[in-house]
């Protein structure tokens, strides 16, 4: 029986903020400088289109000045107030790169702002991308640029295996992420480990390994830990009446 592929992403979400295009701005040039650092496939960025080709002539520098003009095209714009834009690193293979899809300035009471990036799919690029070490750096790039309330490290199937409605907030991933607003963190098993995001909240790993929802042991921790934390409150969904992730 073939083993089905775990495909894997980063994400940060966060509710009702409504911020202009130079704010938004410069919270997007913090990310894409910080997460530069992490990895060397992120040092270059182009626009989405509608072709190959056609991105591969949209390559632009990360600064807050080129946000400016990007989140003021209609294209970009969320009705009166919000912005989207997605990008790529122009690696057309999938075992390198990634894209980077972000919501925000948006005061939509149904959906969240986030920042989603979406990891590499087939080796090298997982080897190297999926670890410990570059996806903390990759959290903290997220949690410095946006602010967010809550975020994530997982796999679609470990998403699917552990919330049957996937509602942000209100699952465990590999890597958590909870702002200081949503609650404190209780004591854990011995094996998860935690570590404080500067003063804004705390990131929770369940496993120096990747985790991944075919291994029975790592799904039965990550149940266990998920049980914990939302008899505490912590995994109540970002906003209300959202749809499926």
């Amino acid at each position: 029986m073939m083993q089905v592929r775990e495909t894997y992403y980063a994400a940060v979400y966060w509710g009702c903020r409504v911020e202009s295009a130079e704010a938004c701005a410069r919270r997007a040039e913090t990310f894409f400088h910080l997460l530069s650092r992490c990895d060397s496939d992120y040092s270059r960025w182009f626009e989405q289109a509608d072709s190959l080709r056609r991105a591969l002539q949209l390559q632009f520098e990360p600064t807050s000045d080129t946000f400016v003009r990007l989140f003021k095209k209609r294209s970009n714009r969320l009705g009166k107030v919000g912005f989207i834009f997605g990008a790529w690193t122009g690696h057309a293979e999938n075992e390198r790169g990634g894209m980077v899809r972000i919501i925000c300035g948006s005061d939509a009471l149904g959906a969240p702002n986030s920042c989603f990036l979406q990891l590499p799919l087939e080796a090298p690029g997982t080897e190297r991308v999926l670890t410990v070490p570059v996806l903390t750096g990759v959290m903290r790039a997220m949690v410095s640029a946006w602010e967010p309330d809550w975020g994530v490290v997982t796999s679609d199937n470990l998403r699917d295996s552990l919330s049957e409605e996937g509602d942000v907030g209100t699952f465990l991933g590999w890597m958590t992420y909870f702002s200081r607003s949503r609650g404190e963190i209780p004591a854990l098993p011995a094996q998860v480990s935690t570590e404080a995001v500067e003063d804004q909240g705390t990131l929770i790993l369940l496993t120096p390994e990747r985790l991944t929802a075919s291994n029975p042991e790592h799904l039965a921790l990550a149940r266990s830990v998920q049980d914990m934390l939302r008899t505490r409150g912590l995994l109540e969904p970002v906003v209300s009446g959202l749809p499926e992730t």
